[in-house]
């Protein structure tokens, strides 16, 4: 289970544990976009045929899993970047960044942003939804540059199914209240109010993005309940294997 010994207001998919922050990893991200499109404009070969996304894992969960736990450390054992949810909302809510992103993956990905975003959501929002692309652009953007383990936002109904392994974590109210009353050290019974009000948000935010009133389990390749692992560290081996026997072994 994750740390304990975090107070004051919970953001959905943290845990106990320092980890850099989402403005230093856009910064990040940002060089290596304007290097790289320097690169192209003085190389003119550079965009001459269409790239291949890497693959990538795409976490999505029921807050208070534990899920981004697991994800840093699947990252470390494939030496992946861990993109999660506040890291893709800095690049989708800051219009120049999203302007560099989008930018940066039409060239290398030509294509790839307009008709994922035709194919989940027709012509009429395509047009409407401004967020939504943005959103869709970041995440294909983070894609695009490196192998990247996703928590959140979506994810993987964003990026390519063959090239994404998709994980489900999910867990009883109970856990996830526990777990949250531990890390913030409040009481169960306000942990489970916090998380009953971050439900509630999640589920207007799919709605809203996706049109999707919840996650079915067909959009996965593996739906995990977290109530039956004491040790993330096992989710992670669980997890890596699956990734590897998905894409490493086809080479």
């Amino acid at each position: 289970m994750a740390g304990k010994g975090v107070s004051g207001k919970y953001v959905p998919g943290t845990y106990a544990k320092r980890k850099p922050g989402s403005e230093e990893l856009v910064g990040h991200y940002v060089r290596i976009w304007e290097g790289r499109k320097l690169v192209q404009a003085e190389t003119e070969s550079a965009a001459a045929a269409p790239a291949e996304l890497a693959p990538c894992i795409a976490f999505s969960r029921k807050i208070g899993v534990g899920a981004l736990e697991i994800a840093d450390i699947v990252a470390l054992k494939l030496g992946y970047k861990v993109a999660d949810r506040e890291l893709i909302e800095q690049i989708a809510n800051q219009s120049n960044i999203s302007e560099k992103a989008v930018d940066y993956f039409d060239e290398r990905f030509p294509g790839y942003v307009n008709r994922t975003f035709k194919y989940l959501f027709g012509e009429k929002a395509f047009i409407d939804s401004d967020y939504s692309r943005h959103l869709i652009s970041a995440v294909f953007a983070i894609a695009g540059l490196e192998p990247t383990v996703f928590v959140g936002r979506g994810a993987h109904l964003i990026l390519p199914r063959e090239r994404v392994l998709a994980v489900r974590c999910i867990g009883s109210d109970e856990y996830r209240a526990k777990r949250i009353a531990d890390i913030m050290r409040i009481s169960k019974t306000d942990a489970q109010k916090k998380l009953s009000s971050i439900d509630k948000e999640q589920a207007v935010f799919f709605k809203k993005v996706f049109g999707k009133k919840a996650a079915s389990p067909y959009e996965f390749d593996m739906v995990m309940n977290l109530d039956h692992f004491a040790n993330p560290g096992d989710v992670a081996d669980i997890v890596t294997l699956a990734f590897n026997k998905k894409f490493k072994a086809a080479g």
